[in-house]
C-alpha cells in the first residue's frame, strides 16, 4: 500500500525460552497516530525496540517507506524519532546543549542545527528556558525536552513511550498540543500509554498486544463495536426495585445487562440512546428516578475485555 509508512510484518523475539513478542503484524500510515496497549509483560517494550530500530527481531521483518529497520541500517533509522520511557538527557547541560549535542549526532551542524534547535524549543515551549539546566526543570519540562531532542531530525515516524509518566496536568496538555502540531503536519506516530483516554484522545487507530500477540488492529469505533454494551446507564430510584422488574428490564431490547439491587441499579446498553426508553420502562411501573447518569463505553472497557482484568507482575 502506498500510504503505508510503517509496515510490520510478523516479528518475533524471544529472551531464552520466553517469546516476547510472538508473530506481530500491524502498519502505520503516513499521518496516522497509532496507539500501542498492552498490560505490564504483554511485549509492547521491546515491540518498540525493535520498530525503533535499537533490537533486532529473532524473525520479521521492518519496514520503514519500503526499506529495512533494524540495529544495522543506520539510514533508515535516520528517520524515526524516539521518546522513551526513561528520559534521556544530561541534567547539568543546559537545555540548549543537550539538543546541540543530540542535533550533531543526527549530522547537524553550524546554521542547520541551530534553526532546528530553535525551532524545536518553540515547539515545546521551552525557548524562554533553554539556557537552564534540566536539573532545574520539573518532570513536565523534561519530558517536552525528551520529545524536542526526538525531533531535531524532522523524523518521518515518532514513537513516543509512555511520554506523560509522572507529569502534571498543565504539562500533560502541553505534550498534547506539541504532538496536536506534529499530526497537522503529518507526522506518523507510534503512541504507548497507560492512560486510555490518552490513547482515546490522540490516536485513530489502536493495536492491542498481550502474550506477544496482537489482539485487536482496529479504530477505536471498531473497538467499541466489539463490546455487547457501549453505553451505560446508571440509576438512583426513590423506592427499591423487585426482582421481577430487574428481571423483565434486562429483557428489554437494546438492554445488554442489568447489574445492581434496592433502589441502585446499572444497566448495560447497547446504544446510549436506548437510555430514554428505559427510563420511560421504569417510570410506567411506578419506579421513579431521582437520579441517572449515562456515560459511552471507554477503550478501557475494550482494554480490559480482551485481555482480562487479573493483575500482572
Amino acid at each position: 500500500m502506498r500510504d503505508v509508512l510503517l509496515d510490520v510484518r510478523n516479528l518475533v523475539k524471544s529472551y531464552g525460552k520466553r517469546r516476547a513478542v510472538d508473530d506481530v503484524s500491524f502498519h502505520v500510515r503516513r499521518g496516522q497516530t497509532v496507539g500501542l496497549l498492552g498490560p505490564n509483560g504483554a511485549g509492547k517494550s521491546t515491540t518498540v525496540g525493535i520498530l525503533a530500530g535499537i533490537l533486532d527481531a529473532d524473525a520479521g521483518t521492518v519496514l520503514l517507506d519500503g526499506e529495512t529497520v533494524g540495529t544495522r541500517h543506520h539510514d533508515t533509522r535516520r528517520h524515526i524519532g524516539l521518546v522513551p520511557q526513561d528520559l534521556a538527557l544530561y541534567d547539568d547541560l543546559p537545555a540548549i546543549d543537550n539538543l546541540k549535542l543530540f542535533g550533531a549526532l543526527y549530522g547537524l551542524k553550524n546554521a542547520a542545527l541551530a534553526a532546528r534547535c530553535a525551532a524545536v524549543l518553540e515547539l515545546v515551549g521551552l525557548v524562554d528556558r533553554a539556557r537552564d539546566r534540566p536539573s532545574t526543570f520539573s518532570g513536565g519540562m523534561k519530558r517536552r525536552l525528551n520529545i524536542a531532542a526526538a525531533l531535531l531530525h524532522e523524523p518521518a515516524l515518532l514513537i513516543l513511550d509512555e511520554p506523560t509518566v509522572g507529569v502534571d496536568p498543565q504539562s500533560r496538555n502541553a505534550i498534547f498540543d506539541t504532538l496536536a502540531t506534529l499530526q497537522r503536519a503529518g507526522t506518523a506516530l507510534v503512541y504507548t500509554s497507560h492512560y486510555m483516554e490518552e490513547v482515546e484522545r490522540l490516536a485513530d487507530h489502536v493495536v492491542i498486544i498481550d502474550h506477544g500477540r496482537v489482539l485487536a488492529d482496529e479504530s477505536p469505533a471498531a473497538l467499541y463495536a466489539r463490546l455487547p454494551a457501549r453505553a451505560a446507564l446508571h440509576v438512583d430510584l426513590a423506592a427499591p426495585l423487585s426482582g421481577e422488574l430487574a428481571g423483565g428490564l434486562a429483557q428489554l431490547p437494546g438492554v445488554a445487562g442489568v447489574q445492581g439491587g434496592g433502589t441502585e441499579w446499572d444497566v448495560r446498553l447497547q446504544d446510549g440512546a436506548q437510555a430514554v426508553a428505559v427510563l420511560d420502562w421504569l417510570r410506567d411501573r411506578g419506579q421513579v428516578p431521582v437520579h441517572f447518569a449515562t456515560a459511552r463505553a471507554r477503550l478501557e472497557d475494550v482494554f480490559l475485555d480482551l485481555t482480562g482484568r487479573s493483575l500482572r507482575d
